[in-house]
């Protein structure tokens, strides 16, 4: 009877480490902390304001934004909002994009095409964090409009959200994926 309940724990045991080595590690990278004040009757409240970015570097990229009263706080309630707000984009053999796309997002305008293995991500700013985080190796992007950090990030996730296989194409037209 007890060697029973011994096997059974094991294989519970066994089932937890299995769970935790099949969790996606998703790396976050911050873009920036900005220190934001709001007046009130008493004086000034201070916080911080934290812009993250969370992906997998498979695929999956979010963007999270938060304010607390310590940075520490900040960054780690952004980061649950970038997990809310994640995305899955497809990538090529080559950890390219498959075709040229734009994304807006307030006055800023993104524009990312794909490149040629090994050219590496050549994009400025938080376009280029975002690109990184989501696995993209081989692409080119162009950041227009504002120079907002913020609005640069949703916009890039705006055009990665707009990507489309070729299979899914062929099935919005209705014909048969090759």
């Amino acid at each position: 009877m007890n060697s029973d309940l011994k096997k059974r724990n094991k294989v519970k045991k066994n089932l937890r480490s299995n769970r935790n080595v099949l969790e996606v590690r998703f790396v976050e990278r911050l873009i920036k902390i900005s220190r934001v004040s709001k007046v009130t009757k008493g004086g000034k409240n201070l916080s911080f304001r934290a812009i993250v970015v969370i992906g997998d570097e498979n695929g999956k990229v979010g963007v999270g934004v938060a304010k607390a009263n310590d940075v520490v706080n900040a960054f780690k309630k952004a980061k649950v909002n970038g997990h809310k707000n994640l995305i899955d984009i497809p990538l090529t053999k080559s950890l390219s994009i498959s075709h040229d796309v734009i994304g807006h997002f307030g006055a800023c305008k993104v524009m990312i095409r794909p490149s040629i293995e090994g050219s590496g991500v050549i994009a400025g700013g938080a376009v280029r964090i975002v690109l990184e985080v989501a696995g993209v190796k081989n692409v080119i992007a162009k950041q227009l409009g504002s120079n907002n950090l913020l609005n640069n990030a949703r916009a890039s996730i705006s055009a990665l959200r707009n990507l489309k296989t070729k299979s899914e194409i062929a099935k919005q037209r209705g014909l048969k994926s090759v």
